[in-house]
């Protein structure tokens, strides 16, 4: 299958299209960011993808340095994962999470919603707006039926976590994509409508601190 995306001149912005503006080879990079990942692995969490067409994605994206196959003898599955060009991509990523929580449109009725990658989103999300309480604090963020991931603040930065003994949660939060999605881009008193909207489940400390962190600011709660 022939690459569809070609220019016809230079700029580094349209070569690095070139490479990775094909349909799917960036979310495959998305999804190898959080670590190596066997094809079927791959083919389960894009969903949409054909056999066929992931595996033309792979090879495009082997062939340009951006992965690497992780092959042994004896082994019958072959492991994909980011060469250094493609850790690279991170920051790019990221930059897309952010743009698309903050401007692109919300998750529709048909759309399907991956838990883990809506905890990927947020963790990003908080990050970048240095979004910090005042102790370390796991947080499970459930979003539809398939899965509650975890989210861990150590002190410093926000990181997703694997699901944990519900004993080590402090704080459940609950609603759906549109609204979590519509309260991290809101302002004002928008943001306060949404805050109305979560389903929050915690001792009082840690319920009272979430809504100070998310409330708008000019309207953050005291603790």
């Amino acid at each position: 299958m022939a690459k569809t995306k070609t220019y016809g001149h230079y700029c580094a912005a349209a070569r690095a299209l070139e490479v990775v503006g094909e349909k799917w080879s960036l979310l495959i990079v998305r999804d190898l960011l959080q670590g190596p990942q066997r094809f079927s692995d791959l083919a389960r969490t894009l969903g949409g993808i054909t056999p066929k067409l992931l595996t033309v994605r792979l090879r495009e994206l082997e062939a340009s340095g951006v992965i690497d196959r992780d092959e042994e003898a004896g082994r019958r599955e072959v492991w994909y994962r980011l060469a250094p060009a493609g850790e690279a991509l991170r920051p790019v990523i990221e930059e897309l999470l952010v743009w698309g929580v903050e401007h692109a449109p919300l998750p529709g009725p048909g759309d399907t919603v991956n838990p883990r990658r809506g905890a990927n989103s947020t963790v990003t999300i908080l990050n970048r707006r240095k979004v910090k309480p005042a102790q370390p604090t796991t947080w499970s963020l459930r979003l539809s039926n398939e899965g509650a991931p975890a989210i861990h603040f150590n002190g410093e930065r926000w990181s997703r976590v694997p699901e944990s003994d519900p004993s080590l949660i402090d704080l459940t939060i609950e609603t759906d994509p549109p609204t979590w999605i519509s309260l991290l881009r809101s302002q004002g008193d928008d943001r306060e409508t949404y805050l109305r909207e979560v389903r929050l489940t915690g001792d009082a400390a840690h319920t009272e601190e979430f809504m100070r962190l998310l409330s708008a600011p000019g309207q953050q709660r005291s603790m």
